[in-house]
């Protein structure tokens, strides 16, 4: 009688559960994928690309990645790559600063010297603050200035937009013109309330300053007056504005101002002698040079928080272009700086974390230039960069945009979608181009990061639903 080992038979039994274990494991991750794959298949919008890479941070592990290394344009995505440089570097947490100076010597009520503002690229310096800035010059102990008023915008070179900026684009309040002095950010709102019924609306304007004049051809409860417009003489670089239309309700709009330092300083002088400074009628611009005879009379500061809070919830070009610009300073350690110096400490970074800066183009700060070329596995390389250093990790999460509540993303992921008040990530687009890129927690507790860069896509709402079904299936 032929006798049968039952041990083959109990190792067999053995290792089923450990089969069954990778394959439930194996199975999962094959189902991410292969719902992410179907997803690209049938979903993607006709005739577009798209790059996309996930990684799991929780697991410390890459779920996923499709043309992962592919250059795309980033759009406004690369504001991610300049705020995390810049809250990563020594010194991230000094705030932005104005400041008035003067030289010389106080003779009764007379100032015999100068008076230097100091532009320090506060793209958060608004009406309230110039207001705030000149009522501590007008309580200093003089009254008249005999000299000079100068504007000290030596912190970066002149060029007032960056490399690649579309120039059609300028009367827009998204394109600034950059300068170390800005006045709510080289941007005039007016808000038209209408009269009577074919009379002109009236017309408020922020800031009031009269660097610029204003022509009011509204019509109040006009239709045939056509669609309410802002606009000034922008290929003149003329500051003429001009407010048409029909106003049947509360209306607001905006337009950008031709030479913002020109803008700060003229309303700076028109403030001061407002509050009873009899000072020059002109300005001059000139670098200021500290010594032992100079005295600071007036200071006004902006956190970094507010700063990125900006930039990120309302994707804020000047915002990022002031990163920028101090990041060229903190790497230099020169006052003199360009969007270049910025730029090199970008791509010191990028080096850092094992990738090779010559692989990518870096045109700008704020994402605005045609010119910038990165991939979906560099953001992502950004973002678990940003997420081990919990210092940096804090404040970007704070200031991002939230699924379905605020930001740029206040109007997606709407209640009853795995995405809604799960997503914190910075959106991007122009033309043919929509990005997203940033964090979720998944259902299982993980923290994820992402990145889904849209190509050649001419309808933005079909892009912004792929991206948010990819964001679903991720949470799910």
């Amino acid at each position: 009688m032929r006798r049968h080992s039952i041990f083959p038979i109990v190792s067999v039994l053995m290792f089923i559960p450990c089969i069954l274990f990778a394959q439930g494991v194996s199975t999962k991750t094959n189902s991410l994928s292969s719902q992410l794959d179907t997803l690209i298949k049938y979903r993607l919008p006709a005739g577009s690309n798209v790059s996309v890479s996930v990684y799991d941070l929780t697991a410390n592990k890459a779920l996923y990645g499709y043309q992962a290394d592919k250059l795309s344009r980033p759009a406004s995505t690369m504001k991610l790559l300049t705020t995390i440089t810049a809250l990563s570097r020594p010194g991230a947490n000094e705030p932005f600063r104005t400041e008035v100076w003067y030289k010389g010597t106080i003779e009764r009520d007379t100032l015999k010297g100068d008076i230097y503002v100091v532009g320090g690229f506060d793209p958060e310096f608004d009406d309230e603050a110039l207001d705030s800035l000149t009522s501590r010059v007008a309580r200093s102990p003089f009254s008249v200035v005999q000299g000079r008023i100068y504007g000290d915008v030596s912190m970066k070179d002149s060029l007032y937009w960056g490399s690649g900026w579309l120039w059609d684009d300028t009367p827009y309040s998204f394109q600034p013109y950059l300068s170390p002095l800005m006045l709510g950010k080289g941007v005039v709102t007016i808000t038209a309330s209408p009269g009577i019924q074919g009379d002109t609306a009236r017309l408020e304007c922020t800031p009031a300053s009269s660097y610029y004049t204003l022509a009011n051809t509204t019509k109040t409860r006009t239709p045939d007056a056509g669609r309410f417009k802002v606009s000034r003489n922008w290929l003149e670089n003329g500051n003429e504005i001009t407010v048409s239309g029909n106003v049947d309700g509360k209306r607001t709009g905006t337009v950008n101002i031709y030479s913002s330092q020109d803008f700060f300083m003229h309303t700076f002088l028109e403030r001061l002698r407002a509050k009873g400074v009899c000072c020059p009628a002109d300005y001059s611009f000139g670098e200021f040079q500290k010594d032992s005879v100079s005295v600071r009379i007036a200071s006004h500061s902006t956190s970094v928080q507010a700063v990125v809070n900006r930039i990120m919830k309302e994707s804020d070009n000047l915002n990022a272009e002031a990163m920028l610009c101090r990041l060229g300073a903190q790497l230099t350690g020169d006052r003199h700086v360009s969007a270049a110096n910025g730029l090199a400490a970008v791509r010191r970074l990028i080096k850092k974390l094992g990738y090779d800066p010559e692989r990518y183009n870096l045109a700008d700060g704020c994402g605005l230039s045609h010119y910038n070329y990165v991939s979906s596995e560099l953001l992502i390389a950004f973002l678990k960069f940003a997420y081990s250093r919990t210092d940096v990790f804090q404040k970007l999460y704070k200031a991002l945009p939230i699924g379905g509540v605020d930001g740029t993303l206040k109007n997606r992921m709407k209640k009853g979608t795995p995405s809604y008040k799960n997503v914190h990530a910075k959106t991007g687009s122009f033309t043919a181009i929509n990005c997203l890129a940033g964090y979720l927690k998944a259902n299982n507790g993980h923290q994820i990061a992402f990145a889904i860069m849209n190509q050649n896509v001419l309808s933005g709402k079909e892009a912004r639903k792929f991206q948010d079904a990819v964001c679903d299936i991720l949470i799910r």
